[in-house]
């Protein structure tokens, strides 16, 4: 492959002027060096379907994926990548480091240069795919990388979830939802609902009930090799399956969730400039007064 066909994808968060202006100063840098660059700005499906616009297409010969936001950003980024395994680098816009947008605006070139001389390491981070069921149809599908949430409406009753993996029953959580989430996703709202931090690379994935009504139902960690089966039970009211929190479907009863690793995993490109305890002491305020 010669370098003048060498192909970039920079994706830019909309409606922030930085990233944009930071988006076009890279693709000129990039031009100059003979590269050719993709320049998009993100738009998730559901506002695309809204504003009509035309989705991003990632040519299957581009080196690397360029994200220029934030954490959020960087999930709608993957998911236009659920089939691929082109590596993605995160750049934050907003200051400081994401989880995975951890590269700081100060860095970005040195990161491109690493790219361009393939000096870099690759992250393999599993993704989960979540399905809905409804008699015997499947009516929704979405990969996740972050979380497949299943919760409540605020006002409605408690909802009993019928849990079973690789077919074997294993509880009924009773309470306001249950998180199903990778280790990347450990971080998330698994965090904020008493899960576990899990290192981001871990084969397994977790199960995490949301104000559980049984104080004895704790968090698990399952192998990524095994599949979640979530049943609603007959009488439940409102009830969301929201994936990465930014798609929802809503459920009815007698809906069945399967989630189950995905084929693909998202290669996330490390980079030398933080570790990933560097990240969670400056996320987490760890050891701050």
């Amino acid at each position: 492959m010669t370098d003048e066909k060498r192909q970039i994808a920079i994706i830019y968060k909309k409606g922030k002027s930085l990233a944009k202006e930071t988006g076009h100063e890279m693709k000129l840098w990039l031009e100059k060096k003979g590269i050719k660059v993709n320049l998009r700005q993100n738009v998730d499906e559901p506002e695309r379907l809204k504003t009509g616009e035309v989705p991003i297409r990632i040519a299957p010969e581009t080196e690397a994926v360029v994200v220029l936001g934030g954490d959020g950003t960087l999930l709608s980024v993957a998911r236009l990548l659920s089939n691929s395994t082109i590596p993605v680098v995160g750049i934050n816009i907003g200051g400081g480091m994401g989880f995975m947008t951890e590269v700081c605006m100060e860095a970005r070139y040195e990161v491109l240069e690493r790219i361009l001389n393939k000096d870099y390491e690759i992250e393999r981070r599993i993704r989960l795919v979540a399905e809905v069921w409804r008699e015997n149809r499947l009516v929704f599908q979405q990969t996740v990388l972050n979380d497949a949430v299943i919760n409540k409406a605020v006002l409605a009753r408690i909802i009993n979830l019928r849990v079973s993996i690789n077919n074997d029953y294993l509880t009924t959580y009773k309470g306001d939802g249950l998180i199903i989430a990778t280790p990347t996703g450990s971080t998330a709202y698994n965090i904020s609902a008493g899960g576990p931090i899990v290192y981001p690379t871990a084969e397994v994935f977790l199960l995490t009930p949301i104000c559980s009504f049984t104080l004895s139902n704790r968090p698990i960690i399952l192998l990524d090799s095994m599949e979640v089966e979530v049943e609603l039970e007959e009488k439940a009211g409102e009830v969301t399956l929201t994936c990465d929190g930014q798609i929802g479907q809503r459920l009815v009863p007698n809906d069945r969730v399967l989630v189950k690793k995905a084929p693909v995993p998202l290669n996330l490109i490390r980079t030398p400039f933080n570790n990933y305890f560097d990240i969670l002491r400056s996320k987490l305020k760890w050891g701050q007064n």
